[in-house]
């Protein structure tokens, strides 16, 4: 792989702000690890504010990484999808001027996380339309479709650099990539897809174009592998407790898959793969309380702490703790002759 990357969060909205603190300062020292420690030479840097998007991503650029600048949006209609994929456009234009390494991907899973595209008024609710079977994949497939065309036409002429899009690997978000740069897909494994992952990655190279992989990943409890992308749906965020004590840390279930998932993108040829994610800000670990330790339903490389937990030692300014995927990714990315390039 040529890019090796990871995502980070700027913060968006479902139901809950998944960064409710965002400080430039912290998100400077979080890219510089990124790039010097975790040794990527790429992020993905996501969110519903084109403002918390510029930061990140020039500090990004200062770090020396490429950025690929990713509007991330819960419930909204696709007007308003069209018009934050503009208002990301000339944030991205204008870093690229100012002499970044740009690649702008106009939204992410639209169909699911956008309003009107598939029945339900909230993402939890899309959700449990599509476990129904109730969608009928052509219409849903023609309405994404035609969303991202009004996407594409709002931040083509503003951004003048190499654009894509983050597509689910649904029936439903087959994309007509012929108006895109490259593919973008957020290809996790799971139980149902093992048997033919690699042929599913494989096919996205029929387009003649680079394929990269933008987003895989997995939770930190046992079993997490298995889900893969729906790793997330256990317990309750609104309830108190959220999870009913029942999950089993396992951090070795990040790294296997890690591993696992880039030799599948190695032998199939994939360009490019960025981990979901660096941190989950809105989790905490809670060693002491499996009821309230939301860190075992995060995809991050890093936990989030208590105010009053220990720091990491390598890391005492801080408020989280690597976990085992963090070395792995380390290790693995900074082999890499193509790293840091």
């Amino acid at each position: 792989m040529k890019t090796a990357g990871i995502n980070y969060d700027t913060g968006f909205v479902i139901g809950e702000n998944s960064r409710p603190d965002f400080d430039a300062a912290t998100v400077e020292r979080e890219m510089q690890i990124i790039a010097d420690d975790l040794h990527c030479n790429a992020v993905r840097v996501s969110g519903s504010d084109p403002g918390r998007i510029d930061t990140a991503a020039r500090l990004a650029v200062h770090a020396g990484l490429q950025v690929w600048m990713s509007p991330f949006t819960a419930d909204l209609d696709v007007p308003a999808m069209v018009g934050i994929a503009r208002d990301c456009a000339a944030v991205a234009d204008r870093v690229r001027r100012d002499g970044g390494d740009v690649v702008l991907l106009v939204g992410c899973e639209i169909s699911l996380f956008g309003s009107g595209l598939i029945p339900g008024a909230t993402v939890p609710d899309r959700i449990t339309t599509l476990m129904s079977g109730a969608v009928d994949p052509g219409a849903v497939g023609a309405a994404t479709q035609a969303c991202l065309a009004e996407m594409l036409a709002a931040a083509g002429p503003v951004f003048d650099g190499p654009v894509s899009y983050s597509a689910g690997i649904w029936e439903w978000e087959s994309i007509d990539w012929a108006p895109f740069d490259l593919v973008g897909i957020n290809a996790y494994r799971d139980e149902g897809n093992a048997g033919y992952y690699e042929h599913l990655l494989r096919r996205q190279r029929r387009h003649g174009k680079p394929v990269t992989v933008t987003e895989f990943g997995c939770c930190t409890y046992r079993g997490a592998g298995d889900k893969g992308g729906l790793g997330w749906l256990v317990g309750d965020p609104t309830a108190d407790p959220p999870l009913d004590g029942t999950l089993v840390r396992d951090e070795s279930e990040q790294v296997d898959y890690f591993t696992g998932s880039v030799e599948a993108f190695d032998r199939a040829g994939i360009e490019g793969a960025f981990w979901f994610t660096f941190g989950q800000y809105s989790t905490l670990r809670r060693d002491d309380d499996d009821c309230r330790d939301t860190d075992l339903v995060s995809y991050g490389t890093v936990a989030m702490l208590p105010d009053d937990a220990p720091r990491d030692p390598r890391y005492p300014d801080l408020p989280w703790r690597p976990k085992q995927v963090f070395d792995t990714i380390a290790r693995t990315y900074g082999s890499r002759t193509t790293v840091r390039a």
